[in-house]
């Protein structure tokens, strides 16, 4: 029996298993498909606190793993296939077939940036193509960039990165945009920005070791053309990995799930939630940390009083 067992082993699901080991609670950490989350494909972090030069993904993520072990935390590499909230103690069961019970279950397993699913995505992902503006942008300083996408995020993503590119150019397969009138006000009146309508990437080219062109299609008469850019960032949306929580746990309209007032707790007493996966604003790697400490302060204090 598991006093906490963790899903997840990004930022939120180790803060939580480390803050959760301290209060001397029996911790496990479900590693999940990606041991580490999505920072482990993020090449260099230089806004996480504590580190004076910048620091790859996947060491501050071992890091983090090395520093929860320490304290007697345990990983395990299975993921998640069948939840039962219905009671306590709480029935996880993995890919292995291996029953996980305990007594509290912290979700921390995140959300996935949409891709666009073209040739040279995968290969230049690093390497010119990036899908978080806030992570990556310093890196384009004085770089022609572009951002795909029509909503809210994307145009935030276009904005920020005119603080650092010489030149931006928003790509949208439609001829308006999702965003807020506010938003795109900004946008229009930015004069790094350009946009393309009507228009989407076939295919993401490259010298073989970073991004140096795009490839385009009008989305009306298929006409192709190609854009010459330092990077691309794409901003076509997340989506939280909550798929074996649907009918177990409240979710929103988008699947991430809900959390009650400004707690961890979810619409099942005993399960608590942190990071990307409850939240669709925020999603840094410091807020998911913060999340974490939340979320093993919350069970901790739901065991001492159940």
């Amino acid at each position: 029996m598991i006093d906490v067992l963790v899903i997840g082993s990004g930022p939120a699901g180790y803060t939580a298993a480390i803050y959760a080991a301290r209060a001397g609670r029996s911790v496990k950490v479900i590693a999940g498909m990606r041991q580490g989350g999505q920072l482990t494909i993020t090449s260099f972090i230089e806004n996480y606190p504590g580190f004076t030069d910048p620091i790859s993904g996947p060491v501050l993520m071992d890091q983090m793993k090395r520093q929860a072990e320490k304290m007697g935390v345990e990983t395990v590499s299975d993921v998640i296939e069948s939840v039962d909230f219905s009671k306590r103690p709480f029935v996880c069961v993995g890919e292995s077939g291996t029953s996980y019970e305990s007594k509290t279950v912290v979700i921390a397993t995140g959300a996935d940036a949409k891709w666009l699913g073209v040739p040279g995505e995968k290969k230049y992902l690093g390497a010119g193509v990036s899908a978080c503006a806030v992570c990556d942008g310093f890196f384009f300083r004085n770089k022609a960039v572009a951002v795909v996408g029509g909503g809210n995020a994307a145009v935030e993503e276009a904005i920020y990165l005119t603080n650092f590119a010489k030149s931006v150019v928003l790509i949208h397969r439609r001829d308006k945009l999702r965003a807020e009138k506010i938003m795109q006000k900004r946008l229009f009146e930015n004069p790094k920005i350009e946009t393309i309508w009507n228009a989407k990437v076939v295919d993401i080219l490259g010298d073989g070791n970073k991004v140096s062109e795009l490839a385009l299609a009008d989305t009306k008469n298929g006409e192709e053309s190609k854009r010459a850019i330092d990077g691309v960032f794409v901003a076509i949306g997340h989506q939280p990995a909550t798929s074996v929580f649907k009918g177990q746990l409240e979710l929103d309209e988008n699947g991430y799930i809900v959390t009650k007032d400004t707690s961890s707790r979810t619409s099942i007493d005993g399960v608590f939630a942190a990071g990307d996966v409850c939240n669709s604003r925020y999603q840094q790697a410091i807020v998911s940390a913060g999340q974490g400490c939340v979320a093993a302060i919350d069970a901790d204090r739901f065991l001492s009083e159940n």
